[in-house]
């Protein structure tokens, strides 16, 4: 089923680049097919998952590359997706919002074969970072994001878009730089033990394998009886978590003493791993680039990198960052948190001051995703799950946002708020979703917003590495996304119907398509602000295994 979630969309874009373009009305059909049947694998999925188990589940592995390269080992690496309790929320949010954005993708109308085609590109490399255990193929997913987006900005984008589309790329390029120095640094310092143990004579093929076997060439390993071109080298991000799978005095092995610009080598690699994914997160100050690609994004784009694309960031530090590195997260916990409440509060003034709509939902982005990273460095099980539950909020939050955003853009053309007044009166479905997207993402109880910014805050109140005026000040950033939403919500909605541009007669009301798109995801706020157990069921147990894994004393 999992490997289904990449190659759908990519045939599907196949398909769209064969078509001729007298066939080019179908494009949006096979997108939206695409993407529909994407959320159905989702569900069958989530289906099938049993939240009771803590590790990796629907295991798919197949060998892809095996290269020996004499005293350098043997380079392995697979084709190896998998789901836990983190990666499978994240997985279904994808499915939501990616249907939700081919909805809003009718409304493009140039260049329609390639708009098509790269956003199920896209579609396929954002399931693959999340579904990735390899390192090498999460890598891979990670870097060819990169083109689609690039694409869909640059070319669909709005008179600033040529800026914002290098702006992202070469931000997210510098990042995914840092983070392939370490995926090398972990690959030349990290064993399979399982193939070593077959390349040594031990058993004969993987199936023979027992925890009994993996111990038995640990122990091997750590005595240096075996030889280095018998070593099978790995992307298993599994062994990677491993501290005995580690070579003995390697660059990034858990007891090695190696200093690198005054830092120990293990504590260097987290720091570039936490710079690379804060760049896509992202965290004050590398956030510059998302305020410009969400104001030049087309909608469809907007709501997919807010949706989405920032959570591989908040994904990507959980699952390599903290997963491979907790020495260097329970060592630098005080400050991911106070980038965090920098980034709440920071983000939470900016939205406050801006007059153009999509770039006040842009700040507030960077405000919320504060969240995350606070949830993340409290290193506790209510933090960790509160942060995952914020992503997948924010995910659902912020898309409704720039849908509402595209509504009145599509009529008017116009996106200050200053240039309008009383919209309710012409626009009352509108009004209404708007107030719910509001009033669920600066935090109302019975949204999901609330639930994940609480939980957040709990786990850093009650956090030994954090101390307890962070946790306050944080909350300042709830108070601010109360002052510029409701300001906003005035301003816009209340009072007699006016508009700056004269365009008072084309402000009409929602009409199916956007009632499709929009109402689901107020159901689905509604529906995870009042049953949280809907996703705390699927990520406790793994956060609790991970907490009890990776706790320092």
């Amino acid at each position: 089923m999992l490997s289904s979630l990449l190659f759908i969309p990519l045939i599907g874009s196949l398909l769209v680049v064969l078509l001729p373009d007298s066939l080019k009305n179908s494009y949006k059909w096979i997108t939206l097919a695409v993407c529909a049947l994407e959320l159905l694998v989702c569900g069958a999925i989530y289906r099938t998952f049993d939240p009771a188990l803590a590790d990796y589940q629907l295991l798919e592995r197949i060998d892809w590359i095996t290269l020996p390269l004499g005293s350098l080992g043997v380079v392995s690496i697979d084709y190896l997706v998998g789901v836990d309790g983190i990666s499978l929320p994240m997985v279904l949010l994808s499915g939501v919002v990616m249907l939700v954005g081919a909805i809003s993708s009718w409304t493009i109308d140039k260049r329609l074969k390639a708009y098509h085609a790269l956003y199920l590109l896209l579609t396929a490399t954002i399931i693959g970072c999340f579904i990735a255990l390899d390192f090498f193929l999460f890598f891979l997913f990670f870097e060819f994001m990169l083109l689609p987006m690039y694409f869909l900005i640059g070319l669909w984008g709005g008179p600033r878009r040529e800026y914002a589309s290098i702006k992202f790329f070469l931000y997210t390029l510098a990042g995914s730089v840092l983070i392939l120095l370490v995926m090398i640094s972990l690959y030349l310092s990290v064993m399979d033990p399982v193939e070593t143990a077959v390349n040594i004579g031990l058993i004969g093929d993987r199936s023979e394998a027992t925890d009994t076997i993996i111990r038995q060439v640990q122990f091997l390993l750590a005595d240096y009886k075996i030889q280095s071109q018998q070593l099978v080298h790995t992307f298993d991000l599994r062994y990677m978590a491993h501290g005995g799978n580690y070579l003995p005095d390697s660059f990034l092995g858990p007891t090695g003493e190696l200093v690198v610009f005054g830092l120990p080598s293990r504590m260097l690699a987290f720091l570039c791993v936490f710079l690379g994914f804060a760049i896509k997160l992202p965290v004050v100050p590398f956030h510059t680039w998302l305020p410009d690609a969400h104001v030049e994004a087309p909608t469809p784009v907007s709501v997919v990198l807010a949706g989405v694309l920032l959570k591989i960031g908040g994904y990507g530090f959980l699952r390599i960052g903290w997963g491979l590195f907790p020495d260097g997260a329970a060592e630098y916990a005080l400050l991911l948190a106070g980038l965090g409440v920098i980034s709440i509060v920071y983000g939470g003034f900016n939205a406050l001051a801006q007059s153009d709509l999509k770039k006040m939902i842009a700040y507030s982005s960077v405000s919320h995703m504060g969240f995350v990273l606070l949830g993340i460095a409290s290193l506790t099980s209510e933090g960790v799950n509160g942060a995952v539950y914020q992503m997948a909020s924010h995910g659902v939050l912020s898309a409704m946002l720039f849908l509402l955003t595209g509504v009145i853009y599509d009529r008017t053309h116009d996106r200050r708020i200053d240039n309008y007044r009383g919209l309710a009166s012409a626009m009352p479905s509108y009004t209404a979703l708007t107030a719910i997207a509001f009033f669920a993402s600066l935090g109302l109880p019975g949204f999901s917003g609330f639930v994940g910014e609480l939980f957040t805050l709990m786990g850093s109140f009650q956090s030994l590495w954090l101390p307890g005026w962070m946790t306050a000040l944080a909350t300042l950033g709830i108070i601010l996304a109360a002052a510029y939403f409701l300001w906003t919500l005035q301003r816009m909605f209340f009072g007699v119907l006016w508009s700056r541009t004269e365009t008072a007669g084309q402000l009409t009301d929602l009409d199916a398509r956007e009632r499709l798109m929009l109402i689901p995801l107020a159901a689905l706020a509604l529906l995870l602000g009042l049953f949280p157990n809907l996703l705390f069921n699927l990520t406790n147990s793994t956060v609790a295994e991970w907490i009890q894994r990776f706790s320092v004393e």
